[in-house]
């Protein structure tokens, strides 16, 4: 291994991201069924489970931009799986009918990809990595 590269495996940088892109494949794959990514099926998700929710509330717990938020919003209400209401310059999502019949097939693909990290990495091995990396990544924001 040249020195280089025993630094780039030593990089919280460059583990984070190339983990981030293996993650990425995966999720990609486990979330096809629903024709959405990962990240609209996990804001559609929360829509379904608090309707109403804001767009703010939402860029807060998917750790978004305001501007990828509504980008994604728009994807959503494109597809009529979410409908928005203005008041004032608050902006609310609610789900459609169709936005809710895809709960359960959300629900099983995070099912399929826990199980599918899980059996590489081994079940306690992963939620051990999910809190450390979530316990890592609150105490950066903190500084942020």
């Amino acid at each position: 291994m040249t020195q280089c590269s025993t630094y780039m495996h030593e990089c919280l940088y460059f583990t984070a991201n190339a983990l981030a892109r293996n993650m990425g494949k995966m999720a990609d794959k486990a979330f096809k069924g629903t024709g959405l990514s990962p990240s609209h099926a996990f804001m559609l998700m929360l829509v379904n489970e608090q309707p109403g929710i804001t767009q703010k509330e939402l860029s807060e717990h998917l750790s978004l931009a305001p501007s990828t938020l509504t980008r994604f919003a728009d994807s959503l209400a494109y597809r009529d799986l979410v409908q928005r209401e203005h008041k004032g310059k608050t902006v609310r999502l609610y789900p459609t009918s169709a936005g809710m019949a895809l709960s359960e097939p959300i629900a099983q693909a995070w099912k399929s990809l826990y199980l599918d990290y899980s059996a590489i990495l081994g079940e306690k091995s992963g939620i051990e990595l999910t809190s450390d990396i979530d316990q890592a990544n609150k105490r950066l924001d903190d500084l942020a």
